[in-house]
C-alpha cells in the first residue's frame, strides 16, 4: 500500500531535485524524494541502535577477560584466513 502526500518545498530544492532527475540520478521527483526519506529513516534507526548499544555498554561494559578473548579470537581468525585467495 502507498499513500500520496502533498509537500511544499522551496523552489531551489525542487530545482536541485529536477537536476538530479535530469542527470539520471533518479527516475523521477517521486523516486528522489522517496529515496531521501528512506535514507533519513535508515540513518535515524541506526542512530537509535547506536544509542541503545552505547547505553547498554555503559551499564554493563565488557570485562578484561571478554576483551582478551575477543582479541585472541580476532587474531586467530586473521591467522586462519587463506590470504592467498585474495591476491
Amino acid at each position: 500500500m502507498t499513500t500520496q502526500i502533498a509537500v511544499k518545498l522551496p523552489d531551489e530544492l525542487v530545482d536541485e531535485v529536477d537536476r538530479l532527475v535530469e542527470h539520471g540520478a533518479f527516475d523521477s521527483r517521486s523516486h528522489a524524494i522517496r529515496t531521501g526519506l528512506e535514507t533519513m529513516v535508515t540513518v535515524r534507526r541506526r542512530e537509535e541502535l547506536d544509542r541503545r548499544y552505547r547505553d547498554a555498554m555503559a551499564r554493563m561494559p565488557e570485562s578484561e577477560e571478554e576483551i582478551a578473548e575477543a582479541t585472541r579470537l580476532a587474531v586467530e581468525s586473521i591467522h586462519d584466513e587463506p590470504w592467498e585467495r585474495w591476491w
